[in-house]
């Protein structure tokens, strides 16, 4: 299978959004650049902010949409074209509702389960053949909780999961990149 070229963090722009559960995907690419001492830079053109890391000694594109969650796919779409990068070569890291605090899950293909970012990725694309990220934040237990769960601060423990969870995926990148992803998904799934 063909490695990864693309890994777009899904995330909401401002810093009033920048410590939320929802934005558990710009959490992981700032972490993957931060770990490279790679700078961001705003790319209008594309909608977002981009950084390039190398991973496995391949090099890597980032991506911050700053289209807001629900116009993601505005984002990652143009920074496919722009680079010529198919889906199957992209990584979308989300937030994810249905798996606890410090859980990290790659997975390929399927739906958008109600994350927004991936709903309008999908709708934008006519498939959902692409890589994910999820990242875990727990449920709030109703789903009328789920909008001001999504949108505010995981506590102090479950923000060291997260971290943790993030520290975990970070770590298989190279296994990701290099297009090893059975590989990578066993040892991530193994960390929690």
């Amino acid at each position: 299978m063909t490695g990864l070229r693309l890994i777009v963090g899904l995330g909401n722009p401002g810093p009033e959004h920048a410590r939320t559960r929802h934005n558990a995907g710009f959490h992981f690419v700032e972490a993957l650049a931060e770990r490279q001492g790679a700078r961001w830079a705003l790319e209008s053109k594309l909608f977002g902010e981009v950084a390039k890391v190398e991973i496995a000694g391949q090099p890597v594109w980032l991506l911050k949409p700053a289209t807001y969650m629900n116009l993601s796919g505005k984002s990652v779409t143009a920074a496919q074209r722009f680079w010529k990068i198919e889906p199957e070569e992209t990584l979308l890291a989300h937030d994810e509702l249905d798996m606890p605090p410090g859980v990290a899950r790659l997975k390929f293909d399927g739906g958008h389960g109600g994350q927004n970012g991936l709903r309008d990725t999908i709708r934008l694309l006519g498939h959902g053949k692409f890589h994910r990220l999820r990242l875990g934040i727990g449920h709030p237990g109703h789903k009328d909780r789920v909008v001001g769960w999504v949108l505010g601060r995981p506590s102090p423990q479950d923000a060291v999961l997260m971290e943790q969870a993030i520290d975990a995926a970070i770590d298989v990148m190279p296994l990701a990149v290099a297009g090893d992803f059975s590989e990578a998904m066993k040892r991530l799934h193994t960390t929690k």
